[in-house]
């Protein structure tokens, strides 16, 4: 029986190829996704890895057996992916493994409108019948087999993107863009074809060996040769997205990068002025600054956890029009709930577009605090040292503890969040305060506990 704990993650497919998963076990999971979500059709498709076509091909072959008739549309961003199974209303299948190095592949899963599959909304089912399978055989196929069908839906995602922000009043733009030979080189020409932009690429060749850098721009790194660009060129501001094209980061026209949290609450601003009143969903970790300027713009805060089946549990039961998370992740009521970092990219083209400051004054005004960024902590006993850091700042007057996700403790100055790794030996830790220095002093009175 294959064991299938090492690859299949709280919310999606991700191994090594051959060694972890193949094939072989693509097909079972594509048995297994048309078996738990019980549909006629399904929609998938992949990103540029050398192991991605095979994978994505075996996992439709395997859904047809059992009767679906499946949709493949090839090479896609995996929010192109989400776009296909919003606007079909399909379950789908990305073939992915994001910013992982070129050995890793996955698989991301959704329900008929790019509803999210995690291990309580079915994931664990698919694993269950795979590893079954992997043990007993394949399933019996259905006596009438499925069809597999080819459909390009890349003009159609990107006219839906150009439909819902309005980039007709903005000033010409020079913008660079590193798409790190991801997904991003694929889709970003169509989607600014016809904007009133002056695109200068960086690695827009599909290359799923990463030959350039890590598709990972959260890793700062991974954006040095951007900021460069940005300053080379004199380009207004810069984009970098990471290998499936579901996350954007932004530098300045300085090549400073820009928190996710500053352009969280640029977009539930302007999602606001088109929804007066709506709710916009955050993560624990993000700034005050975006509840702060949902509130000021006529809105409704709600946080929650950390993660993309939380924050799309709790768009769909608010109704909330948007939600941002601080790792890049944004999430539009008018994309089915689903996160794409290229809606979010246009928000920020337009509100510079539309004003000519340079982008650094436009994003100060969202900037209001001093923050350590996610600082990670190899430590053997997690909930040990966790109970530590609980144990002295419960003692203290004048803060209070939260434990909606992870530990957060909140003082009238600072606020400090302190959370497992669900997937290595890691506490993470991000700090937040009105100044550099009470950022540096409390950052390291908790690191002393932490790793004590």
């Amino acid at each position: 029986m294959a064991d299938l704990s090492q690859i299949v993650k709280a919310y999606d497919v991700r191994g090594v190829v051959p060694d972890q998963w193949d094939e072989a076990l693509a097909a079972l999971f594509g048995a297994a996704f048309a078996q738990v979500t019980d549909a006629n059709a399904i929609v998938v498709g992949h990103d540029m890895r050398p192991s991605s076509p095979g994978l994505s091909r075996a996992f439709a072959e395997g859904a047809a057996a059992l009767g679906v008739d499946v949709t493949e549309i090839g090479l896609c961003s995996t929010d192109e992916l989400y776009f296909a199974s919003g606007a079909f209303d399909l379950p789908g299948a990305m073939f992915t493994a994001s910013h992982n190095p070129a050995q890793y592949n996955g698989i991301k899963l959704c329900r008929a409108g790019a509803a999210p599959v995690g291990q309580d909304t079915g994931l664990a089912d698919i694993r269950a019948l795979v590893e079954r399978w992997s043990q007993e055989g394949a399933p019996q196929p259905a006596e009438t087999r499925g069809t597999i069908s080819q459909r390009d839906v890349l003009a159609d995602y990107a006219a839906h993107l150009r439909s819902l922000v309005d980039l007709a009043q903005s000033r010409p733009l020079k913008v660079v863009v590193d798409a790190g030979n991801g997904m991003g080189g694929h889709t970003v020409p169509t989607v600014f074809d016809g904007l009133p932009i002056d695109l200068v690429p960086l690695y827009f060749e599909l290359d799923g060996t990463f030959p350039n850098h890590e598709a990972n721009p959260l890793d700062p790194k991974n954006i040095v040769d951007l900021q460069a660009k940005v300053r080379e060129v004199g380009a207004d501001l810069g984009l970098a997205f990471d290998g499936d094209a579901d996350r954007c980061f932004v530098v300045d026209e300085r090549g400073e990068p820009v928190a996710p949290s500053a352009i969280t609450a640029l977009v539930a601003q302007r999602e606001l002025a088109k929804h007066p009143g709506g709710t916009v969903i955050h993560n624990c970790i993000t700034s005050w600054s975006v509840p702060e300027i949902v509130k000021e713009s006529g809105g409704t805060p709600v946080r929650t956890r950390v993660g993309h089946s939380f924050i799309k549990a709790e768009m769909a039961r608010t109704g909330a029009i948007f939600g941002g998370e601080h790792s890049a992740h944004y999430y539009f009521r008018d994309f089915w709930n689903a996160d794409t970092g290229m809606l979010a990219a246009l928000h920020v083209l337009a509100a510079r577009g539309e004003q000519d400051g340079p982008l650094s004054a436009l994003v100060a005004r969202y900037d209001r605090y001093a923050a350590s960024g996610e600082i990670n902590s190899t430590v053997a006993d997690q909930p040990g040292r966790a109970a530590a850091v609980k144990a002295t700042y419960a003692a203290r007057p004048g803060v209070q503890l939260d434990e909606l996700d992870g530990l957060t403790v909140t003082a009238p100055t600072w606020w400090f969040n302190l959370r497992a790794s669900n997937t290595e030996p890691l506490l993470r830790l991000n700090v937040e305060a009105q100044d550099a220095e009470t950022v540096a002093r409390v950052r390291d009175e908790v690191l002393a506990i932490v790793r004590g």
